[in-house]
């Protein structure tokens, strides 16, 4: 009797002990302290995000589920450890010569062979996952909680499948009215019309794993993965995108001593911001390249987009007549015009087997007379096909002299297609091949990994001018805000048959034209960042207008000094940006004509200089455009009038 009086007395007082356990609470700000993590760890792991103390996440449940183990559940901390940074990055290549790396971290080790990671920036909030197993491990699910407190209008890149990202955006008044079990791909953004405030839902840092969407699921906003393929077959466009049948019960088979990807938080009230956020691109691993100095952006004359139709010029042109002195012509074109590439699209050779060069185009001799006139050809590849035999077909690539590969049809993010991402762009590396890739997932930073991926489609780009009206102006001032915060995109612009809201028609075949003004247009080569940038249309088109090739030859695809002068998501965007000692401006406005007011105070002072300067001409004809010089100094200030989906360029030589 005793013995039972002392256990269950004993019993009693552990069970009070553990109820008395209060839950342990943590902050971690950011270096300026204007954003906090607040995390608590108790029965479950919790955090919540606020800026300037207005409170932009609410208290929102992070775990990991493992086949025997939920990471982030009655979490036992072992040990907390804090750092510190405040050192730079300097990219490769990009929209600054340096990044300011300044962040604040919080490490919490818990029992059971796990951890988290909490980091703050001043331009946004992450955190990851961390396990410590020697062992192959199966994620059977993740939980990523993104509460967002109030009536937030949100800008929905909407998707019903998880094999698109070339979506259009769709604007939801308020987080309500998103039916339950709808979902988008990230970067998704948030917006708060009375305070300014904006929040942005991405990731970072995606490898071997698969990527993440967001869900509307029982009134508020999860992350959500593709579970692991377990049949695949070849099917959709030409039976050459590996299509998966069937999935698994778990998300991701992989190694458990590792860092999974960044979940990751932007919050700001000041849209300007937004255009030159690169929080993504900080997180992400490091280069694992050691020799850089063959990747080169550049510029690129294409022909895919205005169906190889060349007006006018002295030989046959079109698809029908893709061949040696067609892709000759192009090459001239680009040598002439100080175009960096030459980008070859499908057509070149088999669709299933690169090996079996179409018969018309001598393509080795069209890249050897390229590299004569220092122009690189990149050639567009099934990424299904180079996956059958990636090495070898890359080795072909490389001893006909390609400088890079344009990679497309992915069309996934599970674990398995995430994989091939850095299986191609390891490899390529090998090989001195630069990687653009198209028909793909969304940027997660794999691009600083591997600097030689000099671009991703995963946008709804010009190629939908061809099809229908959602490549618009509206659409062009909310991409550059939210798609390109995940890196930079492939949109392809340049199109001289430029297009009122009334007038413009979809085309295919044949000679499409875009919507909005020809200074619209030219402005998307400053605004979206596109390390290897295409130029949609046809040289006959482009040598019309001297003026206008004037400008593309000169604008470069990188810059060393990026700044934002004003800007408004989804309505305007100015921003002027410095390369070496030119500086390049450039404006766009949706369908709303405007006046935006360009200051010049960027420019070193104590000196006049000329600016060569493209604004719309006012005129019903979109393709109308004025160029004039004019002498400005660092106290000029000029009006910017905005037609309807208008825009405006200029350049500056500061020497």
């Amino acid at each position: 009797m005793n013995i039972k009086l002392i256990l269950i007395c004993g019993l009693l007082i552990c069970k009070v002990a553990s109820a008395a356990t209060p839950p342990k609470r943590y902050t971690l700000a950011s270096p300026n302290g204007k954003l906090q993590f607040n995390v608590l760890i108790d029965d479950s792991i919790t955090y919540s995000v606020s800026l300037k103390d207005q409170m932009v996440i609410a208290p929102s449940v992070i775990s990991m589920t493992l086949e025997n183990q939920v990471l982030g559940k009655s979490a036992d901390i072992q040990k907390i450890r804090e750092k510190k940074s405040r050192d730079q990055i300097k990219p490769l290549y990009g929209k600054e010569a340096a990044l300011n790396n300044a962040f604040n971290e919080l490490l919490i080790d818990f029992q059971g062979q796990y951890a988290i990671t909490f980091r703050a920036y001043n331009d946004g909030l992450a955190y990851r996952f961390i396990t410590h197993i020697a062992d192959t491990i199966k994620v059977m699910a993740e939980r990523a909680d993104f509460n967002l407190p109030g009536t937030p209008q949100v800008i929905f890149p909407e998707t019903d499948n998880f094999t698109a990202w070339e979506v259009p955006y769709v604007t939801y008044n308020k987080l309500a009215l998103i039916p339950d079990g709808k979902k988008a791909i990230t970067p998704t953004l948030f917006a708060y019309p009375e305070s300014g405030l904006k929040v942005v839902i991405a990731e970072s840092d995606l490898f071997d794993y698969p990527g993440m969407y967001v869900l509307k699921d029982n009134g508020k906003m999860t992350g959500l993965w593709s579970h692991y393929p377990l049949k695949t077959v070849m099917g959709s466009w030409g039976d050459f995108v590996s299509v998966v049948k069937e999935r698994s019960g778990f998300i991701a088979k992989t190694y458990g001593e590792r860092s999974f990807p960044w979940r990751v938080i932007i919050a700001t009230d000041d849209d300007k911001t937004l255009l030159n956020n690169q929080l993504i691109y900080k997180l992400a691993t490091p280069s694992k390249i050691s020799n850089t100095s063959w990747i080169k952006p550049g510029k690129a004359a294409w022909e895919w987009w205005h169906d190889a139709l060349l007006p006018g010029a002295a030989i046959p042109s079109g698809m029908p007549n893709r061949n040696t002195a067609l892709y000759n012509y192009y090459v001239d074109f680009a040598a002439e015009n100080h175009f960096e590439y030459l980008m070859i699209d499908a057509g070149w050779s088999d669709n299933y087997n690169l090996l079996k060069v179409n018969p018309k185009l001598d393509v080795r001799g069209v890249i050897q007379r390229a590299a004569s006139k220092h122009v690189g050809v990149f050639l567009w590849c099934v990424a299904s096909t180079l996956m059958k035999d990636l090495e070898g077909q890359l080795d072909f690539l490389k001893s006909i002299g390609a400088a890079g590969i344009k990679v497309d049809f992915i069309d996934r993010d599970d674990q398995l297609a995430i994989q091939w991402f850095e299986q191609i762009a390891r490899a390529a590396a090998k090989r001195n091949l630069m990687v653009n890739f198209h028909g793909c997932s969304k940027p997660t930073g794999l691009q600083r990994t591997y600097p030689n991926i000099v671009n991703y489609e995963a946008v709804r780009g010009a190629e939908c001018s061809k099809w229908d009206y959602s490549a618009n102006p509206d659409h062009h001032l909310l991409i550059p805000f939210i798609r390109m915060l995940a890196g930079p995109m492939d949109y392809t612009p340049g199109s001289m048959r430029n297009s009122s809201k009334e007038t413009f028609k979809p085309v295919d075949p044949g000679l499409p034209s875009t919507q909005g003004t020809r200074c619209h247009e030219l402005a998307m080569f400053v605004i979206f960042d596109q390390p290897l940038a295409m130029l949609c249309d046809s040289p006959v088109e482009y040598e019309k207008y001297p003026d206008v090739l004037k400008f593309l030859s000169a604008v470069p695809t990188v810059f060393d000094e990026t700044r934002v002068l004003d800007a408004q998501v989804g309505a305007y965007a100015l921003m002027a940006k410095r390369y070496q000692n030119k500086w390049f401006v450039g404006a766009m406005t949706n369908w709303n004509e405007r006046t935006l007011q360009l200051d010049f105070s960027f420019l070193p002072a104590g000196k006049n200089y000329q600016v060569n300067l493209y604004t719309d001409a006012g005129s019903t004809n979109a393709s109308d455009y004025h160029y004039q010089t004019m002498s400005v100094n660092s106290q000029t200030k000029i009006k910017l009038p905005l037609a309807k989906g208008g825009g405006a360029v200029a350049y500056i030589n500061i020497e």
